[in-house]
């Protein structure tokens, strides 16, 4: 391989033509997040910024979006920002009972306007028993990519149960596990 002095990497490509590798000087960060809230009777259930209809719901300070705050804690992480306690205290007045998705913005303004990082994409794992949400995941993209401003392409829903095990099985909570990618050209 020819050494290139502007420190970029020559790369062959199927037709054996060289192509420089701008990605090469690109910036990029993953972010990786768990979030748990305990599940009350009469509670409003919202998840991925919609709401579900179901006999319990999130036990929280805000709203109890548990992908949300999964999803601000994931994005704040890559850019070592701390996390969503740090910016949204739930001994704050101003964020008792919150919509989820106003926390999200601003984390995802924040992270633009402060490390000037855009998100690339992200990928999460909801964990619980009931309500069964694979016909609500089309709308939490959704409403994800219009908060985020991303394609409904990159973000990614999957749910799960823990086959009757743990707090999860026992329908006392939900956790969520959110991956965020982070790139600065």
């Amino acid at each position: 391989m020819k050494k290139q002095h502007n420190g970029n990497i020559p790369l062959q490509l199927g037709n054996d033509s060289p192509v420089t590798a701008s990605f090469y000087k690109m910036k990029i960060k993953v972010g990786f997040s768990y979030d748990v809230h305990q599940l009350a009777p009469g509670r409003e259930f919202w998840l991925g910024g919609i709401k579900i209809d179901h006999d319990k719901g999130p036990v929280a300070n805000s709203d109890g979006d548990v992908l949300i705050h999964a999803l601000c804690d994931a994005i704040l992480g890559a850019a070592n920002m701390r996390d969503i306690g740090y910016h949204f205290p739930e001994t704050s007045a101003e964020f008792k009972g919150i919509d989820s998705k106003i926390m999200l913005q601003r984390t995802v303004d924040m992270v633009r306007k402060q490390k000037r990082f855009q998100i690339s994409n992200i990928d999460t794992t909801v964990c619980l028993e009931k309500p069964k949400i694979k016909d609500y995941i089309p709308k939490m993209q959704a409403v994800l990519s219009e908060v985020m401003q991303i394609d409904l392409e990159d973000i990614s829903i999957k749910a799960t149960t823990t086959e009757k095990l743990g707090f999860v099985g026992e329908e006392k909570g939900l956790a969520v596990y959110a991956t965020v990618l982070l790139i600065r050209e």
